[in-house]
């Protein structure tokens, strides 16, 4: 059994003729706004409404820019927030990072590299200020540089 709003997973055993309460839940694709230091807002794709999340709803704001669009699981009776789902992967531009020195390395060496959200990410040598690059939004971690 999982946990929609926190996400954890319980092993649980239930009896024969134990009822369950079923909750009804809807999916809705939100924009990401803005963050104004008290909580995300998102607006709904569909109809245009708003709404704010707490920082502790979202798995990683670091990696959220401007315009993302992230899948929000609304409670349908109270129309509460339940979770969010980022995309599994998203595309920033490196702001800051110390230029790589060749030949001090034997295996593939990373380096701190800031991204536009103001996130801290471990790239590659070659990476530079100015890159674009993919992050996977689970772990926080650089999957590869993106060419445009």
């Amino acid at each position: 059994m999982k946990s929609v709003t926190s996400g954890k997973v319980l092993d649980n055993t239930f009896s024969a003729g134990h009822k369950i309460d079923e909750v009804r839940v809807e999916t809705h694709k939100f924009q990401f706004l803005y963050n104004d230091g008290e909580g995300y807002h998102f607006m709904n794709t569909e109809d245009y409404s708003q709404i704010a999340l707490q920082v502790e709803s979202l798995d990683a704001p670091d990696l959220l820019k401007e315009g993302e669009v992230v899948t929000i699981l609304i409670n349908s009776e109270d129309q509460a927030p339940l979770s969010v789902d980022m995309p599994a992967s998203v595309i920033l531009e490196v702001t800051h990072t110390e230029p790589g020195v060749k030949g001090n390395t034997a295996t593939n060496a990373t380096k701190p590299a800031t991204v536009e959200t103001g996130a801290s990410v471990n790239v590659p040598l070659f990476i530079n200020e100015g890159d674009k690059i993919k992050v996977e939004t689970e772990k926080g971690t650089y999957k590869e540089r993106v060419k445009e």
